[in-house]
């Protein structure tokens, strides 16, 4: 086919920092496009340093890396001669007065930079803090001619404003007055539930109001609690999703754009159909961003196994099944530690689970720990052995520092075991079950616990979990014949609470719907308004508590952590 021109999507996997193993990958992807016959390779957002570097692109050392890096990128991309090199990276800026940076775009050819140009709407919100060190760049159009082709470029946020209405900047307007062939987006889209119909939701409409076709590309891979899912897309001028890169994987496939009907075609010039509208289904998705999230994490941190402690729960259950599935049995260690309280299952359901996944567990009782240290603390010149709550912590905190010992003496990393649903209301210990270096299920309310343990054994066709442990009523098994229900609303009732007020609007309409009916149900009787009341201050009263938690894999719009900043000591009830 004649009059086209051939792009391979540069979907890689950069890390924050590692800016030679970054170029490295762009090299690799850019030489498979040399053979290809391709025009241009396409990276993603920072995917010089990785996205987000944050403070330190105020570090001296590092500047003096990233210049280094910037070179040795020009540099890199004559060994693909002919190949055009569009990549993102932060661009020093001139003078002394304002941000230091631009996040900025450069098209390179042999070595030569032939185009420039710095993105204009910096997100400040949620997970974003980019005014931090960008400063925006001017409200300009810039459009490259090569090949018989016009190209427009947009950078992640420049194109998700298209009805004006975040900002009163819109550059996908201003490109659009410019007439490109063709806008290719670059992003650094961090993943949630529902983000990839949001994207094609909004990339199909701006298409389709502008007649211009986009080719979206996207970066893939965990990064701290953030995790980057990939499926890079392109929409065509009718504004259909004609194309989509593989999900929570590296890709690197070749389209070709045809100049003259504005379509899209793949590597082989065959038509592409409209994709699918229904991505993965929700738990799947949250087992696949889950699994990347940990598989990176440990890898950019240098460790090779984890370690979970085994409660006989449904909480330490999925997260030694899913620490299985991204590492390897071989890598997981866990270990069961029955108390005084520890119910019979505790000790047998742990064995029957790692049993059942490959996970080599060990136990140990700390009954007679916690008894020397009530019998120290009784012994003392305080007087008096712990008892009530703070006998039931000091059983966690046992457990807690058992496994941070552990860790410490053999180097696997500690998974800490709690939910969203927990996290919340503070149904946790400091220092205890709290510890650790990353929590897996921490953006999974309870409710969501359960359904993807059930999700696991289904698509395993057999039971990894035992149904005697997902059947289980929630226990902390901290005191006799102890319930969660005791303290809490059914997590039936409690997550539904939860959603309204830590995601709110955040939350898809349906979501919200159901979510607000429940809140809505309890407002009417004097029973149901003091367990919002009551859930309210749990909410407040456990800001310090998170605070101090480890980070969590987010798989929601609004997680704990960066996405959601609240004063410890405000008053909110």
């Amino acid at each position: 086919m004649q009059n086209q021109f051939s792009i391979t999507v540069g979907q890689i996997n950069p890390t924050v920092g590692d800016m030679d193993g970054n170029i490295a990958m762009m090299l690799a992807v850019a030489q498979q496009a040399q053979k290809t016959g391709a025009d241009m390779v396409v990276f993603p957002e920072l995917a010089l340093t990785g996205y987000t570097p944050g403070d330190l692109l105020d570090d001296p050392l590092f500047e003096r890396r990233r210049a280094a890096a910037q070179a040795k990128l020009y540099e890199t991309s004559r060994q693909t001669p002919d190949v055009y090199w569009v990549v993102g990276l932060p661009i020093r800026r001139e003078g002394t007065s304002g941000k230091p940076f631009y996040n900025g775009l450069q098209v390179l050819l042999n070595g030569e930079v032939v185009h420039t140009q710095y993105k204009q709407l910096l997100p400040t919100y949620g997970v974003f803090d980019e005014q931090r060190h960008f400063a925006p760049g001017p409200d300009t159009a810039k459009i490259l001619r090569l090949r018989g082709a016009t190209i427009g470029f947009l950078i992640c946020e420049d194109a998700w404003n298209d009805e004006a209405q975040d900002y009163s900047v819109n550059p996908f307007q201003r490109l659009a007055d410019a007439a490109p062939d063709l806008v290719i987006s670059i992003n650094a889209s961090p993943s949630s539930k529902g983000k990839r119909q949001v994207r094609h939701q909004l990339f199909s409409k701006a298409c389709a109001r502008h007649q211009l076709p986009v080719l979206y590309v996207a970066q893939v891979g965990g990064h701290d609690q953030l995790v980057f899912d990939g499926a890079s897309f392109a929409v065509d001028a009718a504004g259909t999703v004609v194309f989509e890169a593989k999900r929570f994987e590296v890709d690197s496939p070749t389209l070709r754009f045809d100049l003259s009907s504005q379509k899209f075609f793949d590597a082989q010039g065959q038509a592409l159909q409209p994709v699918p509208r229904d991505g993965l289904p929700v738990l799947e998705f949250y087992r696949q961003q889950i699994v990347l999230g940990l598989r990176d994490y440990a890898r950019r941190c240098g460790f090779d196994k984890v370690l979970v402690g085994s409660s006989g729960g449904i909480d330490s259950a999925l997260t030694i099944a899913l620490a299985v599935e991204a590492l390897g049995p071989a890598n997981v260690i866990a270990i069961t530690m029955p108390s005084v309280y520890s119910s019979e299952g505790s000790v047998s359901d742990s064995v029957l689970l790692c049993r059942n996944l490959g996970v080599t567990l060990h136990e140990i009782p700390i009954r007679d720990i916690v008894s020397q240290f009530s019998a120290s603390m009784q012994d003392s010149t305080v007087g008096a052995a712990p008892s009530g709550l703070a006998l039931e912590n000091l059983q966690a905190r046992v457990r807690g520092t058992l496994l941070m010992t552990y860790s410490n003496q053999y180097g696997p990393l500690l998974l800490t075991t709690g939910n969203k649903s927990e996290l919340s209301v503070g149904y946790c210990t400091l220092y205890g079950d709290t510890n650790g270096g990353l929590g897996l299920i921490g953006d999974l309310y309870k409710t969501e616990v359960f359904a993807l343990s059930w999700h696991i054994n289904k698509t395993a066709g057999r039971e990894l979990i035992p149904q005697s442990i997902i059947e289980k009523a929630p226990s902390a098994e901290l005191a006799p014949d102890q319930k969660d229900t005791d303290s809490l609303p059914p997590y039936e009732v409690l997550d539904e609470i939860l959603k309204v007020l830590i995601e709110g609007t955040l939350l898809d309409a349906d979501d919200l719907a159901v979510a607000q009916n429940t809140v809505d149900a309890l407002t009417q009787t004097e029973t149901g308004r003091q367990t919002l009341d009551k859930v309210q201050r749990l909410i407040a009263r456990s800001e310090y508590k998170r605070r101090q938690a480890p980070p969590i894999i987010r798989v929601r719009a609004r997680a704990f952590g960066t996405g959601r900043q609240v004063p410890i000591t405000a008053r909110q009830y």
